[in-house]
């Protein structure tokens, strides 16, 4: 009789357990910590990777969460203070108790996040830090999502060596984002065989580029690639006409951008811009991320948005693929891992440092932003040599 009440005990025990562990897990979430500014004047810029993170939320969880558990973010302010970001994410460890770690916007921000993460040995996913400085050596669990500032060059470069455009201008604007572009640039030309000219870089604000299409003109430069903003690519167009003037290939950072095209109408045509993503990359899932991202926030997302779903769906994989959230397995896991995402390809160095994604490269054809660059994910063929102006046409 007493083993008979003992047995049926046990087993009242089990059942209980059993209707209890799927509430258990819900209490127990995966906690996802990031600082992520919500207030302040980078506010406005950075409102798309908070819109990224919560939409990967929701899907994640529409899916069963992680390990069984649901995702629960944790998102903190730094009112646009990135002096404050270290102590945020020392917090997020200490009191939030957070599993994994997302980085905050931008590469100023993202040395104090990597700082605190090293420090605490967690785990964190660079989310927005392209910059050569956030991937240190000899960093351990700090890996990086974007494509770094010094990829940027990458596509440009490589039709140029396959067009044989061997002289090459290389144009930076003088801040250390485009000139960091620029130097790799400068030294990955070298490299390939290709004769670039001494780098050209010009003040913030400038809007005469005549000096430098004079000198490109004598140096008989086949290729101008140049970094900074829109802006500053619209200058070197209308230099260009004023001068008549047109290299084989004309490739700018800014002219990805649809400000571009809007103020040049069609003296846009066949110039090449660079860009970190576009919504119509065939990457895996992007058409589906663009779609979602629309339907929830009512506007088309931006390269910041993809960057923050695609941390997510790396943190996805490679917590699927350790099995635990103990920290030296999910850091072996970020550091072994091979995936793609809607943003472009994850792989690292042994720094953490991406060594898969590559900026893409887009041309003004007929009016349009087609993909020509990788050709993999290409929506055209790019059209060079870019056109004389005295045989351009207007369009129809």
């Amino acid at each position: 009789m007493a083993m008979r009440r003992m047995t049926g005990f046990l087993a009242t025990v089990a059942l209980l357990a059993a209707a209890l562990g799927p509430a258990h897990a819900q209490d127990n979430p995966v906690v996802v910590g990031a600082v992520v500014t919500q207030s302040g004047m980078l506010a406005d810029l950075a409102a798309d990777l908070r819109k990224a993170l919560l939409l990967w939320q929701e899907e994640v969880n529409a899916a069963g969460g992680l390990l069984g558990r649901r995702v629960e973010l944790r998102l903190l302010d730094d009112r646009s203070e990135s002096g404050s970001v270290r102590a945020l994410y020392e917090q997020l460890i200490r009191d939030e108790r957070a599993d994994l770690l997302i980085g905050p916007f931008g590469s100023a921000a993202t040395l104090g996040a990597a700082g605190a993460a090293e420090q605490h040995r967690r785990v964190l996913l660079n989310a927005t830090g392209a910059a050569r400085a956030t991937q240190r050596a000899g960093f351990r669990y700090v890996f990086q999502v974007p494509a770094p500032f010094g990829a940027y060059a990458a596509g440009a470069l490589e039709v140029a060596l396959r067009m044989d455009y061997r002289s090459i201008l290389i144009v930076a604007r003088n801040d250390p984002v485009a000139r960091e572009m620029a130097d790799r640039a400068q030294a990955d030309a070298i490299a390939l065989g290709l004769r670039p000219a001494p780098l050209e870089a010009y003040p913030a604000g400038a809007d005469d580029f005549v000096p430098i299409v004079t000198r490109a003109r004598a140096a008989g430069a086949q290729a101008w690639i140049a970094f900074g903003l829109p802006q500053d690519a619209v200058e070197m167009v209308k230099a260009f006409r004023k001068l008549d003037y047109a290299p084989a290939m004309f490739v700018a950072q800014g002219a990805a951008d649809p400000r571009f095209v809007a103020r040049l109408g069609q003296d846009a045509e066949r110039a090449i811009g660079i860009t970190p993503w576009e919504p119509a990359l065939r990457t895996p899932g992007n058409a589906r991320f663009a779609e979602s991202y629309l339907r929830k926030w009512s506007a088309e997302p931006t390269a910041l948005a993809a960057q923050g779903y695609a941390a997510g769906k790396i943190i996805e994989e490679a917590v699927r693929r350790a099995g635990v959230l103990e920290q030296e397995a999910l850091r072996e896991a970020f550091a072994a891992l091979r995936t793609e995402t809607p943003l472009g390809g994850y792989g690292v160095d042994r720094d953490g440092a991406q060594r898969a994604a590559r900026p893409a490269l887009v041309q003004i054809q007929n009016g349009r932003r087609e993909i020509v660059w990788p050709e993999a994910l290409a929506t055209a063929r790019w059209q060079l040599p870019y056109p004389r102006w005295q045989e351009r046409r207007v369009l129809k």
